[in-house]
């Protein structure tokens, strides 16, 4: 008979995540963690309460080297997708405005002037984006094209020495705070372009969008343009057709998937915390069968996904991630983080609905997250056309 020690089960880690992970995946997780928790928690209440976001902590996550620290070069890091997924799940511990932040910046904003820009392009924005002294955001979504961004709108029209841009955007993070702007439109042939803005341009304007009730510390905005000059330098010269953007928002999935776990975790061991501290008929509430069900249930799908997560992020560094697989990940992520965040609410009762507590800023945040970089039906028909050749969502 084998005289090995029978393994310990970690309640917290129950299929030993942990063990996949590199030293320096580690380090900076462990590094994310400490910054999340000691610099941003304390401020997270108020500034949802209060729906407020202050643009200079941009610098210090620049100072972490968490801006657009996929990226190779140019002031970045140079990580590995897994350390940036990992980054991302402790901002979203604390709160997704955090993440999409890091998400934005990094992500959407910067990764296409590194995938499509030119080196002028990339030089001169890049570093100064990765230091935070420039905050990006990305324009596709239109008023009339949200999951269908082919009825794009906004167009650029040839004119000497560049383009000509005309539309909106809208729900664009962090458009009201921005200074440098990705942004999308088709040109006389009806190709999608795009064209590096910088506020001040004239014919540019932003608008904050008031009284959301979801990720309320994150900034969201529309982007007006009206007849915008834009000279050819300023055009990425690489991105042409859908594809372009698209590419960039598989990225930002990835980080989704991460973050959502991240908020999923916190309410699952808030409310362990919460049901072994409170007592109701004599006995704590973690006495409860159906409350050790529901644990049960968050723990299962939480370790399931993120498991699933760390896998996708390892075929992103390989090279090998598809649209699909982003489309698997993301949409049972999102669904299960929400599920879970409800849970956890309901299992705090009446003090569920107090910020003090946070879970139901995590709820809040997550019906959101369920919707955007693709709503949880359309990655369901993405899937669905992938397993018949048929797709469903075609006009």
């Amino acid at each position: 008979m084998s005289d090995r020690r029978k393994p310990d089960f970690d309640w917290r880690d129950p299929l030993f995540i942990e063990d996949l992970l590199d030293e320096e995946e580690r380090m900076i997780r462990d590094a994310a963690r400490d910054f999340a928790q000691k610099r941003l928690m304390p401020l997270i209440r108020d500034w949802h309460r209060h729906e407020t976001f202050d643009p200079d902590i941009m610098r210090e996550l620049g100072d972490m080297g968490f801006l657009g620290m996929q990226i190779e070069g140019y002031g970045c890091a140079g990580a590995s997708y897994t350390a940036y997924g990992l980054v991302a799940r402790e901002l979203e511990r604390v709160d997704a405005a955090f993440r999409s932040a890091c998400g934005v910046q990094g992500g959407l904003a910067m990764t296409p002037i590194h995938l499509f820009g030119s080196e002028e392009q990339k030089q001169k924005y890049l570093p100064p984006m990765a230091r935070g002294e420039r905050i990006g955001c990305f324009g596709l979504t239109e008023p009339d094209a949200g999951s269908d961004p082919s009825r794009m709108r906004a167009r650029a029209r040839t004119v000497d020495g560049g383009y000509r841009l005309s539309g909106n955007k809208v729900w664009i993070t962090h458009a009201s705070i921005a200074d440098v702007f990705v942004v999308w439109a088709r040109d006389d042939e009806g190709t999608v372009r795009g064209f590096i803005l910088e506020r001040g341009q004239s014919g540019l304007e932003t608008r904050k969008i008031e009284g959301k009730f979801s990720v309320r510390a994150s900034p969201t905005g529309e982007i007006f343009m009206d007849d915008v000059f834009v000279p050819q330098d300023q055009v990425l010269p690489s991105a042409k057709g859908l594809s372009a953007p698209l590419t960039c928002l598989n990225r930002a999935r990835l980080a989704i998937c991460w973050g959502a776990m991240g908020a999923a975790e916190f309410c699952w061991q808030a409310s362990r915390d919460y049901v072994l501290e409170r007592h109701q008929f004599g006995r704590p509430l973690a006495a409860s069968q159906l409350v050790q069900a529901k644990l049960a249930e968050m723990q299962s799908e939480i370790a399931l996904s993120l498991h699933a997560t760390l896998r996708l992020s390892r075929l992103q560094d390989e090279g090998r991630a598809t649209p699909e697989m982003f489309s698997l990940v993301k949409r049972n992520a999102a669904r299960k983080a929400l599920e879970i965040c409800r849970t956890a609410r309901d299992m705090h009762g009446g003090n569920g609905i107090s910020d003090e507590y946070h879970v139901v800023r995590h709820m809040l945040n997550l019906e959101v997250e369920n919707t955007l970089e693709g709503t949880y039906d359309i990655h369901s028909l993405v899937l669905g056309a992938a397993q018949t050749g048929i797709r469903a969502f075609a006009g």
